[in-house]
């Protein structure tokens, strides 16, 4: 587990856990050819040091590096359990009363990803295209937590314990390994928004 005491340990379990699955396969770090991180959105310290440990095994083992959207691993998995012309929008919970969304219809973008209320989120997609003959159809965290009121504004929610709303390493790497590699330096941080501190110190009143 990455969490002791309910605190993340990313930083020191990282790289031995990637050992361990290397070895498992049989292989090394020397023998990696392609990495592949998954660029968020979600936490502010798990997506810096993910995204750091990538570029720095693909520059130790002179591998080529591509960077996949969270959401769109999500949005692959639910695309292939929901019938044509439904369009997947992955919503993540992204605290603060705000979720990360994005939507796409057969693989084609409706809607561009963002951090809203999650009472917006119908209405968000609905600005951006009209709904597919099959409907809408919302996965992850934040669609489990908020299902209510995804499900008031006529979006479909599989039950809470659908593989779907999980985040699939499988799906990462398919899509990772599809993708055009990336110069190390344009793999960075998908955030959405300001992390907590920064919007402390904006909002932060004048002395």
């Amino acid at each position: 587990s990455l969490y002791s005491g309910g605190r993340p340990r990313h930083a020191q379990l990282l790289l031995p856990l990637a050992r361990e699955a290397l070895a498992q396969a049989g292989a090394a770090f020397a023998d990696v050819d392609r990495v592949v991180v998954g660029t968020g959105p979600g936490s502010f310290t798990g997506l810096r040091i993910g995204v750091a440990t990538a570029r720095a095994l693909a520059l130790g083992a002179g591998a080529q590096i591509a960077g996949v959207s969270t959401l769109r691993v999500l949005a692959e998995a639910a695309e292939a359990d929901a019938p044509a012309g439904t369009v997947v929008a992955p919503v993540l919970d992204a605290r603060r009363g705000e979720v990360f969304v994005a939507a796409w219809r057969d693989g084609t973008p409706v809607l561009a990803a963002r951090a809203v209320a999650p009472d917006a989120v119908a209405a968000a997609a609905a600005d951006a295209a009209a709904p597919g003959p099959a409907g809408w159809l919302a996965a992850g965290d934040g669609a489990v937590r908020f299902r209510g009121i995804l499900e008031t504004a006529g979006m479909s929610v599989p039950v809470d314990d659908s593989p779907l709303h999980r985040v699939s390493a499988t799906t990462l790497a398919r899509l990772g390994a599809r993708a055009d590699p990336s110069p190390r330096g344009d793999v960075v941080p998908e955030y959405l928004r300001l992390p907590d501190a920064e919007l402390a110190l904006r909002t932060r009143p004048e002395r």
